[in-house]
């Protein structure tokens, strides 16, 4: 996804902006298990960041502590400047709860009345209806709403507090299209007026279309970390593809090359370089047809980035 004017700014200013939210050196053991092992990093105001990373890479661990929910073994974690376990500090954060976590038999307006009811300057009920996309819904049992209505409750509720740092675990999981695009705006508008987003999401196209920054974790470290279009140009080959005589034998030849197959007579080829590859393709073979080059996507970077770490 190329980013617009208005991303890049977001994206500069950020980067000149004093964190609100930092792991320095954190290391968290479980018994002979390390979650997290010298991770650092830091979130800024205005920025949407992606935690990225395989199941068990550390991301849940490393939202706990910013939450305040659980102690580094070693390192700091630190928010607003204090620690994150403050309760003046938890009022100024929000973050999406579990759906096993709710009481079902509450109507969705006594849940946010109930939410507003923790902080001290909540937002009201109907701009949290609004945000939310809950509107009709508000009498409603909670365990009457479909899976797609129970997960815009819970961002919701998230957004009960206006707080200035937003934890959203998943958030569009049961979402249909147009409902996804929605909340996309929602944490979009979060950004542009100031708010700090930290999303984990398993849908890399979300990360892609969503993230100023995304931070990939392996093992309990970062393994990468940079702009969506940063991320998949230093770790993914372009791939080329196209109907030609040559053979993946004499692909392997051309310097550059780190892949290259032949499936139901198109040669598909990954490469580094792949404008010199192609020159010498070209060169080789003046028949060749059918030309695609694709740029890598994100997925293509994730894996190269994390393989091996399952």
């Amino acid at each position: 996804m190329v980013m617009d004017l208005v991303d890049v700014e977001a994206v500069e200013t950020a980067r000149v902006a004093a964190p609100i939210a930092v792991l320095d050196n954190v290391t968290k053991k479980y018994g002979a298990i390390t979650a997290l092992d010298g991770l650092s990093l830091a979130l800024r105001p205005g920025e949407i960041v992606a935690l990225l990373g395989p199941n068990g890479a550390g991301k849940s661990t490393a939202v706990r502590l910013l939450l305040g929910l659980s102690a580094a073994t070693a390192g700091t974690a630190r928010i607003f400047g204090g620690d994150p376990r403050d309760a003046a500090t938890r009022t100024r954060i929000g973050a999406m709860l579990q759906v096993g976590a709710m009481p079902k038999t509450l109507k969705v307006k006594e849940h946010i009345d109930l939410f507003r009811s923790y902080f001290p300057n909540p937002l009201s009920v109907a701009e949290i209806v609004r945000i939310a996309q809950l509107e009709g819904l508000e009498n409603r049992l909670f365990q009457a709403l479909s899976g797609g209505q129970k997960q815009r409750m819970l961002f919701g509720l998230a957004m009960c507090g206006d707080p200035e740092i937003v934890f959203l675990d998943e958030p569009t999981v049961g979402l249909d299209i147009e409902a996804r695009r929605g909340l996309w705006e929602q944490i979009r508008s979060l950004a542009a007026r100031g708010k700090t987003v930290l999303l984990t999401t398993h849908y890399l196209e979300e990360a892609d279309a969503l993230a100023h920054r995304i931070i990939v974790i392996n093992k309990g470290k970062v393994v990468s970390e940079g702009t969506p279009r940063e991320i998949k140009s230093r770790t993914a080959a372009r791939k080329i593809r196209c109907l030609t005589s040559l053979s993946t034998a004499q692909i392997w030849t051309i310097p550059g090359v780190v892949d290259a197959e032949t499936v139901d007579g198109y040669m598909t080829v990954s490469a580094g370089n792949a404008e010199g590859v192609l020159r010498q393709m070209l060169a080789w073979d003046k028949e060749l047809s059918g030309l695609e080059v694709v740029s890598p996507g994100l997925e293509d970077a994730f894996l190269a980035l994390t393989q091996g770490g399952r």
